[in-house]
């Protein structure tokens, strides 16, 4: 016996207000974190005297290319078909924008091995590294897996078929992955902010509220990009 569920309306709605949060989550993850980089750490630069601002090229271009254009192109597949015609679009869009992620993540790493370099930091010693490679590695062979498995030379329909489960399980976990690396990546920097001797960020400050603030709307927006993903209809399981 199946349990009545919720009416096609009603589920359209809910799936609306999800995705509806996914975009003003990741529209207030962007303005907080260019806020940061721009209002309180000096601005962004690729070549400066003050070496701050080559490395505040990173997070932004990091959080804007995996986290927000990532998970705009996993909400492409929430779209609601009308057409072959929509399902092709869609299917373009989401490799455009995943595209789009990894080049704006791949100027993002340049920065920060730039920034290391000319500040003479040594590279690839904490675990925020570690993972960062480790996600754009995966991300960026997600993307060439599916690009060669759906898009062009393009496998066998029931290879196709097979593939999209993991394609789509694999390509949450390396979104979830990039977003747990973010997190990493602002407790680090206002560790070192923090540090003595020269504790240049108070505790209690503006910037420090800021950044935690920041941190937590990207966790949400993590959160929320999964739920939106998620299938809620409740009628597709038998009541014991």
């Amino acid at each position: 016996m199946k349990p009545e569920g919720s009416s096609p309306a009603t589920t359209s709605r809910a799936a609306g207000a999800r995705t509806l949060a996914v975009h003003l989550l990741a529209a207030a993850a962007t303005a907080l974190v260019l806020l940061w980089c721009i209002g309180f750490r000096g601005g962004l630069a690729f070549r400066s005297s003050n070496k701050q601002q080559i490395f505040n090229v990173h997070p932004p271009l990091m959080l804007i290319g995996f986290i927000v254009l990532g998970g705009e192109a996993i909400l492409a597949y929430r779209v609601p078909l009308r057409s072959a015609a929509s399902r092709d679009a869609r299917k373009k869009a989401h490799l455009a924008l995943h595209a789009a992620a990894l080049a704006l993540a791949s100027v993002g790493l340049y920065a920060v091995f730039k920034y290391h370099a000319e500040a003479d930091i040594p590279n690839l010693y904490s675990l925020h590294a570690w993972l960062g490679i480790a996600t754009f590695a995966l991300y960026a062979a997600q993307w060439l897996a599916g690009f060669l498995a759906f898009f062009f030379p393009g496998a066998a329909p029931e290879t196709r078929r097979s593939a999209v489960p993991w394609h789509a399980v694999l390509g949450l976990l390396v979104f979830t992955l990039a977003v747990g690396t973010a997190q990493l990546g602002f407790l680090e920097k206002m560790t070192f902010l923090q540090a003595p001797p020269a504790r240049l960020v108070a505790k209690y400050g503006a910037e420090a509220l800021l950044v935690n603030f920041t941190a937590i709307v990207v966790l949400l927006l993590g959160v929320a990009v999964v739920l939106a993903t998620v299938d809620f209809d409740a009628t597709r399981y038998d009541a014991k």
